[in-house]
């Protein structure tokens, strides 16, 4: 149990590392937008290869990852739905539009972001024994473009640097949790069953990346996110094909 925390909380150590990067470097909006859609297209990958890949060859047929998906679409979209109207819908923003938003919500909707790609690792530890590398690579290397965005435009709204980087080490600890819970919690469960939370973390990440991640990418970066996407998604691959 402790490894799926440790290799959790490690996955999201890339959250922390991203806003030590925004603190020391100046990166222009179209830089950061061209590095999200490059983290977009890693993320693709892995809900394509190592998760609903996985959850289709587990379960006993194809009913349980389709609603697995739907179902992760729904609770996301929900979630994320209440937490715009909290005040949390600038979080990803790197230009500073998080001054009018709520901390709370802005916190909260970060972490709403990451607990389903988290909970996936503790799973995967617990179903194969080790951790998947090409997951939990593809999981540190998206989190550095979201963070590096979020924290660019938090200092710009006026948070403290010191307020920022305790969020994201905040948020890294609950990350390891989330991986902790998804290793304890399915332990007596059937191959449908953890087919079904495969697909269900699958369908939240691609209503994130929808919803939140792409549409500020291609604000900031323009039509060459599609090249970034693209090269994302290329690594992934063939991380996983490596792995």
């Amino acid at each position: 149990m402790g490894s799926a925390f440790g290799w959790g909380t490690l996955a999201a150590s890339s959250l922390v590392i991203g806003a030590i990067i925004a603190f020391l470097f100046r990166l222009s909006l179209r830089t950061i937008g061209l590095i999200m859609a490059f983290g977009a297209g890693v993320l693709i990958s892995a809900v394509a290869f190592d998760l609903i890949a996985e959850a289709f060859e587990m379960s006993s047929g194809t009913g349980w990852s389709i609603a697995g998906l739907f179902a992760g679409c729904a609770v996301f979209f929900g979630g994320d739905t209440l937490i715009d109207r909290l005040g949390g819908g600038e979080r990803k923003d790197a230009d500073g539009s998080q001054e009018s938003g709520s901390s709370l919500a802005i916190v909260l909707g970060t972490v709403l972001d990451g607990v389903p790609e988290s909970m996936v690792i503790g799973l995967t530890i617990f179903k194969g024994g080790a951790v998947g590398a090409a997951y939990l690579i593809a999981v540190f290397i998206s989190n550095l473009p979201e963070s590096i965005s979020s924290t660019s435009g938090l200092v710009a709204s006026g948070w403290e640097k010191s307020r920022v980087l305790w969020m994201w080490i905040g948020i890294a600890i609950v990350s390891g949790l989330a991986s902790l819970a998804g290793y304890a919690l399915f332990q007596e469960s059937s191959p449908d069953v953890v087919a079904f939370v495969l697909a269900f973390a699958a369908g939240a990440i691609l209503t994130m990346l929808a919803n939140t991640m792409m549409p500020e990418a291609y604000e900031h970066g323009g039509k060459w996110v599609g090249v970034a996407t693209t090269i994302g998604f290329a690594v992934a691959f063939t991380i996983h094909v490596l792995d």
